[in-house]
């Protein structure tokens, strides 16, 4: 990885500015056996090899691996929205299907907008209003039991890696800041990508646009 990090074009890999290709140091056996002990859950057997043998986090897609801590005798992941996951729930299976999709349509087809209202401060009430009926249904966190946030990409774009349930190993990503919803990450053939096959397409990328 440092190698890779060292190469003139690898800075052209998006997000390395805040990664810089370091790897926090793996975890021991003891470490994951305390970390799967607190949250209640098996970790996915890619992440558990990634943790034990590249690193705890760091360097890895958009702006990095969410490195896991141990805090005052307490595991936790950080970074930019790590906190959205509960992990007192990880255990619980991550539900696959979203919201009710009539009732996502009706919301958005009664979303206001600006060029209906005379005076901007009635559309910001109207939409404040709004919010309060969107955010419950896209944002609830029952949405997210069982996941743990991953990566981030910048302007509230996240990464979620699925610890259980049916997606478990999976990665989804997740754009409903941009409306839109939670879905999983797929590769050029359509499948469901895992955290190892993310991983080493990002690796492979990377290396490549540093031999350029």
């Amino acid at each position: 990885m440092h190698s890779l990090g060292v190469r003139p074009a690898s800075s052209g890999v998006f997000g390395s500015w805040g990664h810089r290709f370091a790897l926090d140091e793996p975890l021991t056996p003891a470490d994951v056996a305390d970390l799967e002990g607190q949250i209640g859950a098996v970790l996915p057997e890619e992440y558990q090899a990634f943790l034990l043998q590249v690193g705890a986090g760091g360097a890895g897609p958009a702006y990095g691996v969410f490195p896991v801590r141990r805090i005052q005798g307490r595991w936790r992941w950080e970074g930019d929205g790590a906190e959205l996951a509960d992990l007192s729930r990880l255990a619980e299976p991550f539900p696959r299907l979203g919201p009710d999709p009539d009732l996502v349509r009706t919301l958005w087809e009664q979303r206001p907008e600006e060029e209906d209202f005379d005076e901007i401060e009635d559309f910001d009430d109207a939409i404040e209003a709004w919010d309060e009926r969107w955010e419950p249904v896209m944002f609830s966190p029952d949405r997210t039991v069982g996941a743990i946030v991953i990566s981030h990409l910048g302007c509230a774009a996240r990464q979620w890696l699925i610890v259980s349930g049916s997606e478990a190993g999976r990665i989804w990503s997740d754009n409903r800041a941009d409306d839109e919803d939670l879905t999983p990450l797929l590769d050029e053939h359509g499948a469901a990508k895992t955290f190892g096959r993310w991983y080493l397409d990002w690796l492979n990328e990377s290396e490549q646009r540093g031999r350029s």
